[in-house]
């Protein structure tokens, strides 16, 4: 892709979230043709909504103390802040020099007559360098030593100050150093920030027709560049290659590590399946869980409203859930939930309490820690060391090496020469759930949120029958090392 002359050389705060992401996305949001759409997402757009309403609240509360004007131009911002208005909102500043422009949503007036930028963020912390590097636009701007200020989304009030500039002052040097490329950086492929990005379609051809490494799973893009530097740019190079051949480079050292890999890259280009080592699964009455949790919660904690369970004959009317309407009712869920549990110990001997991921067992931890109850009977059987708990992504991840880019339940799930399991929403997923049920909690009209809630439910028996299909495979294919590949075990050493 070629320079688009007619794109605006300008650097803005929001070109952080992409520069920290990929330099290439950066060059082509900069330069990018005016046919490309970029479709906010529905999880994208919630996250937009509730941070608009975060910054509402702070401006409620600063009027309430102060006078506040709204700036609707660089012109106007300057006017509001040489008449020493004591906050603006929406302030709009511009450095021409250094082609910089920032739209910080407050300016503060300090009893020292200068301005102050402060912005609101849903962020519990101001150490992201995306916060950091925009609230240092601003001060760099405004060219005074006050130190920034965020407000956070769990109620702190943060500041930034001289420390922060090293990181501002590379990000400026990249920025107009990308303005002067006529084409687009080398980039490498990442599996969670590729498949995101709307440029995905743009560069994804490329990455294929290079066989570019990173498209190895566990093959991060420094990896791939040390490599490429080593003589070691393609797939097929790789996976002719021997471990004792191979370099040491970031995040691939050693002899096993590097044997893996090979075999991924064999993996990836013949979609053989190699096992690695015997899996042994244990012994019960497995039953299936999987939890859903909303994130963006006025507490900013973490609500589970929905812990649902698969219990044996594994059908659709086997599927067991515990709901909560909203964070009110989030202790009630928790204590029916170990209620749940108990019943299960009770009622079949050696249960097994399968999930996929340790997000199952982080949360049933975190919940313990809220409520005070780590020395719970029912807790302390869960994270002891006779726990029930047993994670399916464990022997997956340790033991196989599959033709996939990532080894998410629904990579593995999905795949038609592998579990072969498919949702019945095709785009369901926790980001999905998120929204549909932020969507449930606003939603007034019975019929309507009755169907948002079915679909939630509809969607967590899918994640957990996924689980139990995902154990039938285990079994049928590889306790007894069968048929995915001529040498059904592969011993790494």
């Amino acid at each position: 892709m070629i320079l688009n002359k007619s794109a605006q050389n300008l650097i803005k705060p929001s070109d952080a979230t992409s520069w920290i992401s990929c330099i290439r996305r950066t060059w082509l949001n900069k330069h990018q043709s005016k046919n490309i759409e970029i479709e906010i997402g529905g999880f994208e757009k919630l996250l937009l909504d509730i941070g608009l309403a975060h910054k509402i609240a702070i401006l409620t509360k600063l009027q309430q103390q102060y006078e506040v004007h709204q700036a609707d131009s660089v012109k106007h911002t300057r006017t509001l802040m040489q008449r020493g208005t004591p906050v603006i909102y929406q302030g709009q500043l511009l450095d021409e020099q250094e082609g910089i422009i920032g739209y910080p949503d407050f300016l503060i007036r300090h009893e020292s007559g200068q301005y102050q930028p402060a912005d609101a963020k849903l962020s519990h912390s101001e150490n992201k360098k995306g916060i950091q590097i925009q609230l240092g636009l601003y001060r760099r701007i405004l060219a005074n030593h006050l130190p920034a200020m965020v407000f956070l989304g769990n109620g702190r009030t943060a500041t930034l100050g001289d420390e922060i500039n090293p990181l501002v002052d590379t990000f400026v040097m990249n920025m107009k150093q990308l303005f002067t490329m006529h084409e687009q950086p080398m980039a490498h492929y990442s599996h969670s920030k590729c498949r995101i990005c709307p440029y995905y379609t743009h560069c994804r051809p490329e990455f294929e027709a290079k066989e570019d490494l990173s498209l190895l799973h566990g093959i991060h893009g420094r990896t791939a560049s040390n490599l490429a530097a080593a003589g070691i740019s393609t797939i097929t190079q790789f996976s002719n290659s021997s471990a004792e051949t191979i370099p040491d480079t970031p995040y691939l050292k050693g002899h096993k590590r590097k044997q893996r890999a090979i075999l991924q890259a064999r993996s990836f280009l013949t979609g053989q399946v190699f096992q690695l080592d015997s899996i042994t699964l244990p012994k019960g009455t497995w039953v299936h869980f999987d939890i859903e949790d909303n994130p963006l919660t006025s507490s900013r904690r973490r609500h589970v409203y929905l812990w649902g369970l698969l219990t044996p004959s594994y059908s659709s009317k086997d599927f067991e859930y515990i709901w909560t309407d909203d964070e009110t009712q989030d202790y009630t869920g928790w204590i029916h939930f170990l209620e749940k549990i108990e019943q299960y110990r009770k009622q079949y001997s050696s249960l097994i309490l399968a999930h996929y991921s340790n997000h199952e067992k982080a949360t049933i931890r975190k919940y313990a820690e809220r409520y005070d109850m780590e020395d719970h009977t029912t807790v302390l059987w869960l994270l002891g060391d006779n726990s029930p708990l047993f994670d399916l992504q464990k022997p997956v991840q340790e033991q196989l090496i599959l033709p996939l880019q990532g080894y998410g339940l629904k990579d593995i799930c999905k795949h038609k020469d592998l579990v072969n399991f498919q949702w019945k929403n095709k785009h369901s997923g926790s980001q999905w759930s998120v929204v549909q049920f932020n969507r449930f909690l606003i939603e007034t009209d019975p019929k309507k949120k009755g169907k948002l809630k079915t679909e939630i439910l509809d969607y967590n028996r899918d994640d957990v029958t996924a689980t139990w299909q995902l154990e039938k495979w285990l079994r049928n294919c590889f306790q007894t090392h069968t048929h995915f590949t001529p040498q059904s075990l592969i011993k790494l050493k």
